[in-house]
């Protein structure tokens, strides 16, 4: 078995591969491939409606939200969002809470004018800030809920007077959170939710329509909300597994379920690392990720070594991102607590060989 901690693209449930690779081949025994059917038919119609409705349930969303599934990935949405909802004399307010969000921040400023209201630039983006205010004259608040590359998480999610977007792209689905709180939502499907290849979006609807600029018709949110999701050809296979990997998160009890287990994961192995003599972990406790637990060894020079030993052990994903280096565990919901265990063992012997 092969414990797979890859940031993303990462690891799905099994039995969402099983399903899925009996649908590339026959689905529901129609003699056609899911690759293959007609986005318009009522075969792939079902698809995508039980996708969205299992979002809506799962996040226990409020009657109003909209629920759509996009090309394009998170990285589109950075320009998308203030593309919809920022005129370029207006001031939108954005967190700087490592790469992710200053992206997002430079695409903003292509429409409008950012104010960065929090950074945690110094810190080495090691913490979440938590003193600031957000501009009541905003048009909206900007948000990255996690930083997969630093490793750090909002474990409080700000209230704001303005309406709130969140970049939830490494842990959505993953916690309870008042996820009504946001008046739009957007997220990579590529880690808790399905394969590369499709964008989450959740959006209220009542902050659309009010900038002055013409939106290019694929770019406007209010042509896919019309369409259901719909207006061009969607990313069929995508969307399907996406639908299967939400039947499978429903199934073990749902959001309030995964959590419980992804925190048992996150405790288990932030408490080798805060023990274990070798290693030290990167980020504020109080702010630490329970999606991607961010670590350094106190003697670099062992880190190839130890790389390599945990590849013996058929532990992969490890490797922390170029830009920070260490190493970086990612434990999206579909990872077992017992690859984490294999972790945190081989944390263990590899102490006993070089301590």
């Amino acid at each position: 078995m092969v414990h797979n901690f890859n940031a993303g693209p990462s690891i799905l449930p099994k039995e969402v591969f099983e399903q899925a690779s009996e649908a590339v081949l026959n689905y529901q025994n129609s003699g056609l491939s899911i690759l293959e059917i007609g986005h318009r038919t009522s075969t792939f119609q079902a698809v995508m409606d039980e996708a969205r409705a299992l979002v809506k349930e799962l996040m226990q969303l409020d009657a109003d939200r909209e629920v759509l599934f996009l090309h394009g990935g998170a990285s589109t949405q950075f320009m998308q969002v203030p593309m919809n909802l920022l005129d370029d004399k207006e001031t939108a307010a954005y967190s700087d809470t490592g790469v992710w969000g200053i992206k997002a921040i430079k695409e903003a400023k292509l429409f409008g004018k950012v104010e960065v209201v929090c950074t945690g630039k110094e810190s080495n983006y090691t913490i979440i800030p938590k003193d600031f205010a957000v501009p009541n004259d905003a048009k909206y608040f900007h948000i990255t809920t996690n930083n997969t590359i630093y490793g750090s998480q909002w474990q409080k999610i700000p209230k704001t007077s303005i309406p709130l977007i969140g970049d939830m792209s490494s842990d959505i689905f993953s916690r309870v959170i008042d996820f009504n709180a946001f008046d739009l939502i957007y997220a990579g499907a590529q880690k808790n939710m399905g394969p590369a290849g499709v964008n989450l979006l959740v959006v209220n609807p009542a902050i659309l329509g009010k900038v002055k600029r013409a939106i290019p018709s694929i770019m406007d949110y209010r042509n896919h909300i019309k369409e259901g999701s719909m207006f061009n050809t969607p990313p069929v296979f995508a969307v399907f597994v996406c639908m299967l990997t939400l039947r499978w998160l429903k199934a073990l009890g749902g959001v309030p379920a995964i959590e419980k287990l992804n925190d048992a994961k996150a405790t288990l192995l932030y408490h080798e690392i805060d023990n274990n003599p070798l290693f030290t972990g990167t980020v504020a406790k109080e702010d630490r990720s329970k999606m991607n637990a961010c670590f350094v060894m106190n003697n670099p020079s062992l880190e190839e070594t130890f790389l390599n030993f945990t590849k013996q052990k058929n532990i992969v994903g490890i490797k922390g991102h170029r830009l920070v280096g260490g190493f970086r565990a990612s434990l999206y919901n579909a990872l077992p607590i017992s690859s984490v265990e294999i972790l945190v063992q081989a944390m263990k012997e590899f102490t006993l060989l070089h301590a």
